[in-house]
């Protein structure tokens, strides 16, 4: 408590965590002194500074989904607010009225125009980086990794000037999805990039000796050895979109009403409709609020469940369907290589009843 109050410039609970947690690691590692060397010493402490920042972030996560939980309870057991919108809800209209059906639907066709763009060409160009060493491809290796730390609110700024003001398309979701595939393509580009240079040398070696053509190799060796990281690298591009809110409100605008066009006309996303019901001094509203962002925690949850059971088998392993195919194709092999071959037939057309094959003395005394 003296080196609290006195010693250490800190206040509060806060102050008083981090200096018991110091305190505690200098006992530890004086403790742990006594009966290992320096360097051991130092591996301990490095073990225990490691374990408590995963217990830190692991907290902070539980937190975050909890109090979010907690503070949405009151709207969420509500089944209008999953299938209604606002067009017809004001600040001060019960819970019972009212949903985010809007919202969930921009988010999902926001989400799905922008992996129709960033997958293919992230995939392309990762595929391009890792396979088609040269300058160019180190010149756009930098400016992919300069890209992931682009602010979403130039993306959002950029697809407003080019696609908006100057080739005259209007506020929709289409918009909004070109300014998350802004944000979204470097981090597929970088993800996808890191994961095919992993792949061993040897199987693509391998493959080239067997005649395979270079694209060949990467469509059927490259790739298919590489799902489980690139479903990852398609995960972390979903989520860097998925929960942005500036480019969708410079891009699509903000509405109330349900559109499922994303041609034209103004979309919200959950992430956007979070922003405007929280900072609403109405209760009700702020209730709304944070029970948008729980559903926005499970519609992340879904999707990332999804991609991982789309891509989640190892390399080499195959799903039902390719086993079957196997096993029949094993079944068709057989009975036609059983179909030349005779019954009871030798080599040369003799039958098991000529007797055995004359050895090579007999041959000569013939």
């Amino acid at each position: 408590m003296v080196l609290f109050t006195r010693i250490a410039p800190f206040d509060g609970p806060l102050g008083f965590v981090v200096v018991a947690y110091l305190f505690f690691v200098g006992l530890y590692a004086v403790l742990v002194s006594f009966s290992e060397n320096g360097m051991a010493v130092r591996d301990r402490v490095a073990a225990v500074i490691t374990h408590s920042l995963a217990v830190l972030v692991v907290g902070a996560l539980v937190f975050v989904v909890v109090y979010t939980l907690w503070r949405g309870r009151s709207v969420l057991p509500h089944l209008n607010f999953f299938t209604e919108d606002m067009s017809v809800t004001g600040p001060v209209q019960p819970l019972t009225s009212g949903g985010m059906l809007h919202a969930i639907a921009g988010t999902v066709e926001h989400m799905a125009i922008s992996l129709v763009i960033t997958v293919p060409l992230g995939l392309a160009c990762a595929v391009f980086l890792s396979e088609v060493p040269g300058a160019y491809a180190r010149f756009v290796r930098t400016i992919v990794e300069a890209m992931t730390a682009l602010p979403s609110i130039v993306a959002g700024l950029f697809i407003y000037a080019t696609a908006i003001l100057i080739l005259g398309l209007d506020k929709s979701g289409l918009a909004a999805a070109l300014a998350l595939s802004v944000m979204m393509l470097p981090i597929i580009i970088r993800a996808s990039d890191v994961v095919i240079r992993l792949v061993p040398g040897s199987l693509r070696e391998a493959s080239l000796a067997l005649g395979a053509s270079q694209w060949r190799t990467v469509w059927t060796v490259v790739l298919p050895t590489a799902r489980s990281g690139l479903t990852t690298a398609v995960i972390l591009g979903t989520a860097r979109g998925i929960g942005e809110t500036s480019p969708v409100l410079l891009t699509a605008g903000f509405t109330t009403n349900m559109n499922l066009n994303p041609l034209h006309g103004p979309q919200v996303s959950l992430p956007l409709a979070t922003f405007e019901l929280v900072r609403s001094p109405e209760p009700n509203f702020i209730a709304r609020g944070f029970g948008t962002a729980a559903l926005l925690m499970g519609l992340v949850l879904l999707l990332f469940v999804v991609a991982r059971i789309i891509g989640g088998r190892g390399p080499g392993e195959l799903t039902r369907r390719q086993t079957h195919r196997r096993v029949l194709a094993s079944r068709r092999d057989a009975e036609r290589m059983s179909g030349r071959a005779r019954p009871g037939s030798g080599p040369a057309g003799r039958t098991d009843t000529d007797g055995p094959p004359p050895g090579p003395v007999e041959e000569l005394s013939n």
